[in-house]
């Protein structure tokens, strides 16, 4: 599946500017921070959205921070391979496309347009590999065949499962404990109360062919795969074991994450990824931005309603990735007045670039602080909108600046 098209970044070592830090993050398996700074080829993956609704900003704010990661990589000299997907076939997306008289495809087809256009909009870079679900069912069926093989599987009337206490390291991603699994697990999608199972937090790897729904053949009969398996055969095939970094929202920690990786362990006996990365929730009306609640922000009626993408994008930088945070009414306007002043000062120059270079690249590779590398480039441009006329004035400084904010956080 294509995705959009990257912006282009800036390459500061080219601006005689150096390179980067290495980059620590806050890996939830561990619960401290990490170094992600492999020798020379960086790994992510990014879950991506299931299809049956527009952009919100709680997704937006999910995909930029990981957009920060690549860029702070990218001007650490490394090479970057990225993947995401999109779950293109599961039961919202059908459940939506049945409650509106849509066919389920052309409703996916809708909404992942909607989303390219989105990202593209929000300068958000592209991942090298965008697959489907449904493109991919024979890797879910590979990934399938080699757990069964394992002798971790089971069926319970034709459906699949995946016997996840087979896997030593079922657990160790979320840390949970087994109230608080079961507890999400039927919050999130799963079926612990399903009778048959050997454990109720087992989980789908393949469901038998539902009367109206769709289904592709499989040795296992026909049928389509579970979330999790989705999305660990894709990462296994694109990235391979043990990757860098596994991104999402921190809704997705249990069970999707962890489910994800205790199915690839199982598998290959191989870590899944090296590190666990989780953006927190944004709120909207005092409740998480969800689509099951309808509190929803959406990036394409801001854009519809003339509001700036890069200061959209500006207003969820004004927040650490770890803490969540509720959107509120006025957070674009205010970001579109610090735009306003952001580019008054590119264009004018002010004082030296190079400490605000340093500033940002410090604060990125202290766990994407985007709160603080806001705070360096607004005390350079109150310094160079208050001294136009002072000694220290370069008009060449604001090129600089300018181009560094565009490498590292984005912002034109």
């Amino acid at each position: 599946m294509r995705a959009w098209t990257s912006p282009e970044v800036p390459d500061l070592s080219e601006l005689g500017l150096g390179r980067g830090s290495a980059v620590e993050v806050f890996d939830t398996s561990t619960g401290a921070l990490t170094v992600a700074d492999p020798p020379d080829r960086a790994r992510l993956y990014v879950c991506g959205i299931t299809p049956y609704d527009a952009t919100h900003l709680g997704h937006a704010a999910t995909y930029l921070t990981f957009d920060l990661l690549q860029r702070a990589w990218r001007d650490r000299g490394l090479e970057v391979l990225y993947t995401q997907n999109i779950t293109d076939v599961d039961d919202p997306l059908l459940e939506r496309a049945t409650a509106t008289g849509v066919e389920w495809s052309e409703l996916a087809n809708r909404e992942i347009q909607l989303f390219r256009e989105d990202m593209a909009a929000l300068r958000i870079l592209a991942p090298d590999h965008y697959i489907g679900a449904v493109e991919s069912i024979d890797l879910a069926v590979a990934l399938v065949e080699r757990l069964r093989d394992r002798g971790v599987t089971y069926e319970v009337d034709g459906d699949v499962y995946f016997a996840v206490h087979e896997d030593a390291d079922f657990g160790s991603v979320s840390g949970y404990d087994r109230a608080t699994m079961l507890s999400l697990f039927a919050e999130r999608g799963g079926d612990p109360d399903r009778p048959g199972k050997r454990d109720p937090l087992d989980c789908l790897l393949w469901q038998a062919e539902r009367p109206g729904e769709p289904s592709w053949d499989s040795p296992f009969g026909r049928g389509r795969p579970g979330w999790h398996v989705e999305c660990a055969s894709i990462a296994l095939e694109t990235l391979g074991e043990d990757f860098d970094v596994q991104g999402g929202g921190t809704d997705l920690i249990f069970p999707h994450h962890e489910m994800s990786a205790s199915e690839a362990h199982a598998a290959t006996q191989h870590r899944f990824a090296r590190a666990y990365v989780h953006q927190a929730m944004v709120a909207y009306g005092g409740e998480k931005m969800s689509k099951s609640l309808g509190n929803l922000v959406l990036v394409s009626r801001l854009r519809a309603d003339g509001r700036d993408p890069v200061a959209i994008r500006l207003a969820l930088l004004a927040h650490h990735y770890r803490t969540g945070w509720e959107w509120a009414d006025g957070d674009i306007v205010d970001a579109h007045k610090r735009l306003a002043r952001w580019r008054e000062a590119f264009a004018a120059g002010g004082p030296a670039a190079a400490p605000v270079v340093a500033g940002l690249r410090q604060a990125l590779a202290r766990d994407l602080d985007t709160p603080q590398a806001l705070a360096v480039v607004d005390a350079w441009v109150d310094s160079a909108l208050a001294g136009r006329e002072s000694d220290d004035h370069d008009p060449a400084s604001g090129r600089v600046v300018g181009a560094a904010v565009d490498a590292l956080l984005g912002v034109v």
